[in-house]
């Protein structure tokens, strides 16, 4: 069983993904700490990345969201800020029991709870991607009450913890939840087969944008 697990994570890592010109039209990069370093700013953007994506918003969906956040907001008006530190974005931590490691879940916690305590006036959005989602939801599902309230909304593309979730984040709004997952995305029919439809979540950007935009009025 560990060895057809080993091979479906590596599966992750050999079927392409467009991340080169996904960059080339996502002006932030791949690394951003506007929560931890910069000032407190009307909307914070938290995000965590997919497995084996480098940095701490990886190179995919999660700065091509931060991008147009800022577009639509105006960029001094938005912070992003990418899940970093004990999270790892590793393979083997899809076999965890909630689909990552408890230090990834941590740090997400952590970000949320200093968007509360640094910024208690901005309005935090967040996201995930594959790994991500599993980060997401269970660090927002365990926020003190006043911390959820804070969070506007919730985009999750291809929700590895879809089925046990049963399509959704526990012990949080599904109005304010978004959740993306392709038919034939295996991943979110809560196992670790990987098919090509487990990438196709670009075209999702622009709807998923205007999500968060509504959630924030």
């Amino acid at each position: 069983m560990f060895d057809f697990l080993l091979m479906s994570l590596l599966a992750l890592n050999t079927i392409a993904l467009p991340t080169d010109a996904i960059q080339q039209r996502a002006s932030v990069g791949i690394n951003e700490t506007e929560l931890e370093d910069g000032p407190c700013r009307d909307v914070t953007f938290i995000w965590a990345r997919a497995s084996t994506e480098t940095g701490n918003m990886g190179g995919s969906l999660g700065p091509l969201l931060c991008d147009d956040l800022k577009a639509y907001y105006e960029e001094d008006n938005v912070a992003c800020q990418g899940v970093g530190g004990a999270y790892a974005a590793d393979l083997i931590s899809n076999t965890y029991p909630l689909g990552t490691s408890q230090g990834a879940i941590d740090e997400a916690t952590r970000l949320f709870n200093l968007a509360n305590t640094k910024c208690p006036e901005t309005q935090v959005v967040a996201g995930g991607y594959s790994q991500g989602t599993a980060v997401m939801a269970a660090s927002i599902s365990a926020l003190e009450a006043t911390v959820q309230e804070q969070i506007a909304g919730v985009v999750l593309f291809r929700y590895t913890r879809n089925l046990q979730n049963l399509g959704r984040i526990p012990d949080f709004s599904t109005a304010r939840t978004l959740i993306y997952c392709n038919e034939g995305d295996l991943v979110c029919d809560g196992t670790l087969n990987v098919t090509q439809a487990h990438y196709e979540y670009e075209q999702y950007i622009p709807a998923a944008t205007e999500f968060l935009e509504q959630e924030l009025l």
